[in-house]
């Protein structure tokens, strides 16, 4: 399955010279535990970085830094990973665990922001599969019964 039927395409998103505190608003406001950050100069939001919940706390709060002054640029992480659309849910599934991360923006062929997928997005998608699975014996078996009476 593709990663664009399971990803979520509403994704919240920020530029780098947001102030950690307002990123923090921005998870609390939509219930998300991480922001994409953005450079939205030419029209169209490419994905630049990620900030987590986790990172705020850690680089931050931990730190006993004011997140009024400090830019979710300043504590994005230097390397950031995407997906695409067209790519499999199990590429990303594999991308995750190699690099240990929980979500990945997902991007379009131009490279913008087209939605994000998670861990959540993709034990979600698995457990349907699994599900789908688990009924194939007992149809298997009722189809035989219907069949060979």
């Amino acid at each position: 399955m593709r990663v664009a039927e399971i990803c979520t395409s509403y994704t919240v998103f920020c530029a780098p010279q947001t102030s950690v505190d307002v990123a923090a608003q921005l998870m609390r406001t939509h219930h998300v535990g991480d922001v994409v950050v953005v450079d939205d100069s030419s029209g169209a939001p490419k994905p630049t970085g990620i900030v987590t919940d986790r990172d705020i706390v850690v680089s931050v709060v931990a730190q006993g830094l004011d997140p009024t002054v400090i830019l979710v640029g300043d504590i994005m992480g230097s390397q950031l990973l995407t997906v695409s659309l067209e790519d499999d849910a199990f590429d990303a599934i594999e991308l995750m665990r190699a690099k240990g991360v929980r979500r990945l923006p997902v991007v379009d062929v131009a490279g913008n922001l087209a939605g994000i997928v998670s861990v959540t997005d993709l034990l979600e998608f698995l457990t349907r599969e699994m599900g789908t699975l688990a009924n194939i014996s007992s149809r298997q078996q009722a189809h035989e019964i219907h069949v060979r009476p």
